[in-house]
C-alpha cells in the first residue's frame, strides 16, 4: 500500500494571517474554515493560549510555502461534509458535460474525415 500523503506547507494566498490553517487543512483534506474554528477554539477556550499560540508562530516560521502549480482541473471528491472538495454531485455533472463535449468533438472530426471533400483532398495530397 503506497498512500503519500501531500506534504504539509503553509498557503498564504488562502490564509488569513499566515497560511498555517489552510496549509493543515490542505493536508488533511478538510475544509479551511474547520480548522480555523478548532485553532481559535483552542486558543480562546483552553488554558494553553500560549502553547496554541507558539505553535501557529512556530508553524509561520518553519512550514514552507506551497509552491505554485500549474493549474490542471482534477476535481476532488468529498465523501464527508467537513472535508474539502466538491460535492459528487457536481463533479459527475463537470465529468458528464466534459465528456458531452468531448463527445461532440469527437462526431465532428468523423463527419469530417468520412466526408467527400475529405477523400478528395487526400487523393490529391497523395499525387503531389
Amino acid at each position: 500500500m503506497n498512500d503519500q500523503s501531500p506534504p504539509l506547507y503553509r498557503i498564504p494566498e488562502q490564509g488569513k494571517i499566515a497560511g498555517v490553517c489552510a496549509g493543515l487543512a490542505e493536508r488533511f483534506s478538510l475544509e479551511v474554515w474547520l480548522v480555523r474554528i478548532v485553532a481559535l477554539s483552542a486558543l480562546l477556550l483552553t488554558g494553553i493560549f500560549s502553547f496554541v499560540l507558539l505553535m501557529y508562530v512556530v508553524g509561520w516560521v518553519l512550514l514552507d510555502k506551497k509552491p505554485r502549480e500549474e493549474p490542471m482541473h482534477r476535481p476532488d471528491v468529498k465523501s464527508k461534509v467537513w472535508q474539502a472538495g466538491e460535492s459528487p454531485r457536481n463533479a459527475f455533472r463537470d465529468v458528464n458535460s466534459r465528456f458531452r463535449s468531448l463527445e461532440l468533438r469527437l462526431q465532428q472530426m468523423e463527419r469530417h474525415v468520412t466526408s467527400d471533400a475529405y477523400s478528395l483532398r487526400r487523393e490529391i495530397d497523395n499525387l503531389k
